[in-house]
């Protein structure tokens, strides 16, 4: 529902607020009190004649005219207690208490409050007597230059003396002299810094923060910082000065250190929180804080914020700041020059007719108005000493100030005046003569840093016996006795994915691959009977991009503890020249332990006869993606197109990315029985060339493939690329990820073994190999193959970008959960593939503060709460939901653990249109509990299935179903684990289904399949 929204102001901060606000869709109107010429009738912004300085009538005023949110601009209202006054009269209200004001309003208390929390800031002394204030002056062993007015003084109430007599003379002229009226009865003197001044704001919703842009304001009247100061007369934003580094430390030790501080002695502040500092040589140093947006800072960081404001600023007030990332500009700049009436600072002429608005709007930049009336017939009047402030944004500093300068010359009014040079030092710092530094040869330290400390948690949370990882030494160390070795051997293994990475980085989808890596070189290292311990990667690229880096790295630290080792280290290793932009490369090292009396193969054992037992792939894992490229190309198909292999609604990008799959838990048990006298991982070079490496050369190997299930995947590609039955063998795995070999008293008992854990089957045996003879012969793989192709789609539909996928129109998707949102991110990950039918729009949760919020935001998806327990009755609720439903245009509705039972009309309404996914194979074990049903019904399959919303709870008819065997050994917590993992692969492939059109519910509440899907 659109809200109205009130701003109270009347300058260019003002404006600037009610343009940003206006361009949310979630706001009807935008007053402003009192406001000015800009703000009078503009689309959705107009004034009011409401009191602002009587809070109860504004209070009134407000819930009269269905107002949501008030935005405070100036300071004085905030230190009036404006905020209080209306939040205790239930009106939401943007900005900090009086008490958290006192941070601008007493420099004093500031000052004080900073030296109590160890803030960075000036030496400093507060007097309410000019003899002392001046004693101070002359005994300072600092120059004791800056006196300041500790009240409110429109940000003019600071004097830089030159030396101790003017010095002394400011304070006189502040505290006998009333310069600065009541504000100077207290006056602050300070050391004068050296060094660049900068704005740094943030939001903060009093525990949380979201720092902005960083910002430098000009306060002189004249070009080259010459003249009088003045409230300030133009600023531009980022400040080039300020370097990532700087900034993070900046947010971390005056930011933050402020809210927590505030916090801790009961004073949350919640607002805008304004650093104005000094780069000093020591540091960044606090010159002061302002409650607010500073002006014309606002005007210069509004247009360069890219996430919805009103969001931003309701979710500030609610305490919820960290549920949504706030979003900024990133390759553009702002600069914003005051245009001001002749004679200001001090006394100026009113009423003086402005001309040329209308032309300036139409050069490409934003007026927003300060000091303005309307006048009577039309025109516009000023009304202040700061009129009008011009704001461009282009690529550049300098080409925004261009632009600016070149706006403001078709504004005109007698007397006006403006800079010309705002941006100035920006400029020169960044056309200064250098040195080069590493990053100018293409090598970001900084964002190799800010990736160690995202991995460091995910690398810590892969400790082990033997090993606790703590990233940032330059060797990892392990302690094989810790981990239970008495006589070992250690086994290295080193592998990459191959081209598979070409695949990943065209999908944009690059966190499976770190599972993939691992498992490459912890399945080789398994084939020795060892188990692995630790990990390392390398990661090369041309240019890191940290958000593609660390997914990357998340998978291998996922992996890692799949695989139960530690991601001990890594490099990272950025290589301009070498690689293009946006590609990478990818290496692993793994080395485990064996003691030694059970090192694989056992050659000497191994005897004619003994049994192969063959271990099911998940698909092509790692090897022959060169030919897989190959046969895509000449078929002409896209990563996008519908695969003609794999799980319903799959695309090939997703069929092909199917991780590879770890074997560690599944063989170690086996292993350690003793039963296993060979172990050959199936990878580059396929059955052919991997079963001779761990058998005597006087065997062979003798397998027939009609004993085993070969995925679609390999029937396709044998049909598709023509590719003969000994190109299969020796490239592909052709369903087998490890062959084991077993003497035939124990295949039963190993086969039983692995076969409550994965698929497995005995595919033939060992026999003497005649002289000359193949070390590996297989029969029946041509007729096991061709079987397989009658399962796969005819791709002549799909080849030269034809299929539907790359034209359909996505179908938009809301997600209501109501916990930590982990079958949400399977279906966030499932849209965000380019080729996906879904869109993301919405997620709603009922319960306030859960991750999968946090998860919708990082996402970028919009997020509501609709709290259940705020609603007198289930109806009330469901129309809350179904009205956020129909403003968001939403056409299909998922839940993912949405722990509300939603009403009978409701459901009817979308009947059709909303997927449920329950924890077992429906029918059976329907409601509550179902794993446990399962358990105590004793079972030996159960799963997952995805239906759609009928108004019987969980009778909906079913759309996708994947099966979980029960193990004997399984208990409620590891068979829901296992039945998750099958959801997060099912509940993707009936989304896509539905909201590509393949399926669909017919009247009598039937599927209805498209052809050919």
């Amino acid at each position: 529902m659109s809200e109205r929204v009130l701003v109270i102001g009347s300058g260019g901060r003002e404006h600037a607020l009610a343009w940003k606000l206006a361009q949310s869709p979630h706001v009807l109107q935008v007053l402003v009190a009192p406001g000015n010429a800009g703000t009078a009738s503009s689309g959705k912004i107009c004034n009011s004649e409401v009191s602002v300085n009587n809070h109860s009538i504004l209070a009134q005023f407000c819930k009269g005219h269905n107002v949501g949110l008030v935005v405070v601009g100036p300071e004085v209202p905030l230190a009036a207690g404006i905020v209080d006054d209306l939040s205790t009269a239930g009106v939401p209200c943007f900005g900090p208490s009086a008490r958290a004001a006192q941070l601008e309003a007493s420099k004093s208390f500031s000052k004080s409050f900073m030296e109590r929390h160890g803030i960075p800031t000036a030496r400093w002394g507060s007097f309410t007597q000019p003899e002392d204030a001046c004693q101070f002056i002359r005994r300072a062993d600092f120059p004791a230059l800056v006196v300041k007015a500790s009240g409110l003084a429109a940000g003019k109430g600071v004097i830089v003396a030159q030396d101790k007599d003017e010095a002394c003379q400011a304070v006189l002229d502040i505290m006998k002299d009333k310069a600065f009226g009541s504000a100077g009865e207290t006056v602050v003197v300070e050391e004068l810094l050296e060094g660049e001044e900068v704005s740094c704001l943030c939001f903060s919703d009093g525990v949380n923060i979201s720092p902005m842009p960083p910002a430098q304001d000009h306060k002189r009247l004249l070009d080259g910082d010459q003249g009088p100061n003045t409230g300030g007369m133009g600023a531009y934003c980022p400040a080039p000065q300020v370097s990532d580094e700087v900034l993070k430390e900046i947010q971390k030790s005056v930011l933050q250190k402020t809210v927590d501080g505030m916090r801790e002695e009961g004073i949350p502040y919640v607002g805008v929180l304004y650093a104005g500092l000094m780069l000093t040589p020591e540091g960044p140093k606090v010159l002061e804080f302002n409650c607010r947006f500073g002006d014309p800072e606002c005007q210069v960081l509004l247009p360069l914020l890219r996430s919805d404001l009103f969001t931003v600023l309701k979710q500030t007030v609610q305490g919820e700041l960290s549920s949504s990332p706030v979003l900024w500009e990133e390759n553009s700049a702002a600069v914003t020059v005051v245009l001001a009436s002749g004679g200001y600072p001090n006394t100026y002429q009113k009423g003086l007719e402005i001309t040329g608005l209308s032309r300036a709007s139409e050069a490409g930049v934003q007026v927003f108005h300060a000091g303005t009336a309307l006048k009577e017939g039309g025109g516009v009047l000023t009304s202040g000493g700061r009129v009008l402030t011009v704001t461009a944004v282009r690529p550049s500093l300098d080409s925004a100030l261009r632009c600016a300068r070149e706006a403001l010359a078709l504004i005109s009014f007698p007397h006006a005046i403006y800079r010309t040079d705002i941006g100035h030092r920006a400029i020169a710092f960044l056309n200064r003569s250098r040195g080069l530094t590493y990053k100018d040869s293409g090598v970001d330290i900084a964002a190799g840093n800010r990736l160690v400390d995202l991995i460091k948690p995910l690398a810590k949370a892969t400790s082990r016996p033997g090993c606790s990882v703590e990233l940032g030494g330059f060797g990892g160390l392990f302690d094989l006795k810790a981990a239970g070795f008495t006589d070992p051997i250690l086994v290295s293994g080193t592998d990459g994915v191959g081209t598979k990475l070409k695949i990943a980085q065209e999908c944009g989808v690059h966190g499976s691959l770190g599972q993939d890596l691992v498992a490459m070189c912890v399945n080789d290292v398994l084939a020795q009977g060892a188990e692995p311990l630790f990990f390392l990667d390398y990661f090369s690229c041309g240019r890191l991009d940290v958000d593609e880096a660390s997914s990357v790295i998340a998978g291998i630290a996922d992996a890692c503890r799949t695989a139960s080792c530690a991601l001990l280290g890594g490099e990272t290793a950025e290589m301009p020249g070498v690689y293009s932009p946006g590609v990478y490369d990818l290496a692993g090292f793994s080395v485990g332990a064996v003691e030694r009396s059970q090192v694989l193969p056992r050659l000497m054992d191994i005897r004619e006869g003994d049994q192969l037992i063959g271990v099911a792939s998940s698909g092509l894992h790692s090897n022959g993606f060169s030919l897989v490229r190959k046969i895509l190309e000449r078929e002409g198909l896209q990563l996008g197109s519908q695969a003609p292999f794999g799980q319903p609604g799959q695309t090939l990008g997703e069929a092909l990315l199917t991780p590879t799959r770890i074997y560690c838990r599944i063989l170690q048990k086996v292993l350690r029985s003793g039963a296993v006298k060979a172990c050959a991982h199936i990878t580059g070079g396929g059955l052919i060339e991997n079963i001779p490496r761990v058998i005597p050369p006087e065997l062979a190997a003798q397998l027939d493939a009609s004993r085993w299930r070969i995925p679609s995947v390999f029937s396709w590609l044998h049909q598709a690329g023509q590719i003969s039955e000994q190109e299969m063998s020796c490239t592909f795995n052709c369903g087998l990820g490890f062959v084991l070999v077993v003497s035939k008293t124990h295949s039963q008992r190993v086969l039983k073994m692995l076969q409550d854990h994965e698929e497995s089957w005995i595919i033939g045996s060992l026999a003497c190999r005649e002289p000359g003879g193949e070390a590996v012969v297989i029969q029946n793989l041509e007729r096991s193959l061709c079987a397989g192709a009658a399962h796969t789609l005819d791709t002549s539909s799909l080849a030269n970008g034809d299929a539907q996928e790359q034209t359909m129109r996505k179908t938009r998707t809301a997600v209501l959960i109501s916990g930590t949102g982990t079958n949400l991110q399977a279906l966030i990950d499932q849209a965000r593939k380019p080729w996906s039918s879904a869109e993301i729009v919405l997620v709603i949760s009922n319960r306030p503060g859960v991750l999968g919020l946090k998860r919708a935001a990082l996402a970028g998806i919009h997020t509501r709460v609709v709290d259940h327990k705020l609603y007198g009755s289930r109806a009330e609720f469901d129309t809350t939901i179904d009205q956020l439903l129909e403003e968001f245009a939403v056409e299909l509705v998922c839940l993912a653990g949405f722990m509300r039972i939603l009403g009978a009309s409701f459901v009817r309404k979308w009947n059709g249109k909303m997927l449920n996914i329950h924890p077992s194979l429906l029918p059976s074990f329907k409601g509550v509990n179902a794993q446990k049903q399962a358990l105590q019904a004793g079972v030996r399959l159960t799963g997952c299935s995805v239906h759609f919303v009928a108004e019987e709870v969980d009778a909906g008819a079913i759309v996708v179903q994947e099966a979980v065997p029960v193990l004997m050994t399984d208990n409620e917590e590891s068979l829901s684990e296992r039945i998750r993992e099958a959801e997060h692969r099912a509940f993707p492939a009936a989304l896509e289904l539905v909201a590509s059109g393949a399926v669909k519910l017919r009247d009598d509440g039937s599927i209805q399949w498209k052809h050919g899907a």
